[in-house]
């Protein structure tokens, strides 16, 4: 006697096979998508790379194009001054002077002053006839000359 085995049914064995073809074409497609995406995430990166670069020449270029416009009248009027974070805030101290109030003397402001001290900032050449000035003085001509200015703005 013969057992009765189930057929394969047709058309599940063909649309199996459409199924594993269909996935093996969207495979490689995928895969080339793939390297492309990888090509183009390279080269951005890349490219962020040489625009970071440029953006620091650039300001580099202006940094250099600013000393050299800050220092070019100070060049013309005489010898070149010379500034030390650490000396002007001594000098501050032994004048007695609060940072707004030496702000007020270089005609700068306090945040200025403080930022000088701490090395985070260097003042622009303008200022620097002024913190000359101010190495010179003495706590009363330097009490005296803020009472002016003080009088004089309000």
């Amino acid at each position: 006697m013969v057992k009765n085995e189930p057929m394969p049914n047709i058309a599940s064995i063909l649309k199996s096979e459409i199924a594993r073809v269909a996935r093996k074409q969207a495979r490689s497609e995928t895969a080339n998508l793939k390297r492309a995406v990888a090509a183009h995430r390279a080269e951005i990166a890349a490219l962020k790379r040489r625009l970071k670069e440029f953006e620091q020449r650039l300001r580099g270029v202006a940094r250099v194009r600013a000393a050299a416009a800050d220092s070019a009248p100070a060049e013309e009027a005489g010898p070149a001054l010379r500034f030390s974070a650490k000396g002007f805030a001594s000098n501050r101290r032994r004048l007695g002077l609060s940072a707004e109030a030496c702000g007020l003397l270089v005609g700068a402001t306090g945040q200025s002053v403080y930022k000088w001290e701490t090395g985070k900032a260097r003042p622009r050449a303008r200022h620097l006839p002024a913190l000359a000035a101010l190495r010179t003085m003495g706590k009363r001509a330097a009490a005296a000359r803020l009472e002016e200015l003080r009088a004089a703005a309000g």
